[in-house]
């Protein structure tokens, strides 16, 4: 365990870090999982305005440094590709 009072402080705030990029990544997963299932069913009108939902979300995660650029572009590049496959 750390004795020095700045390494204390490093330990909480690296706690305080890991439950923050926890909540932004399970809400990455979330939106994108949501889209995925509403893309089985949904009308394109829907599917744009949820599209630009996650899109929000995972550029807020990058831009927080919780997923690295190139992830997130990837991220929704792909379910960019899945929603336009849908509507033509």
């Amino acid at each position: 365990m750390a004795n020095h009072k700045s390494a204390l402080k490093r330990v909480r705030q690296n706690e305080n870090h890991r439950m923050r990029n926890k909540a932004t990544k399970t809400r990455v997963r979330s939106v994108i999982k949501d889209i995925r299932a509403a893309a089985m069913q949904s009308s394109d009108q829907d599917l744009t305005a949820q599209l630009n939902t996650a899109k929000s979300v995972i550029d807020k995660a990058a831009k927080k440094g919780c997923l690295h650029p190139n992830t997130a572009a990837r991220k929704i590049s792909r379910i960019s590709k899945l929603l336009n496959s849908i509507a033509s």
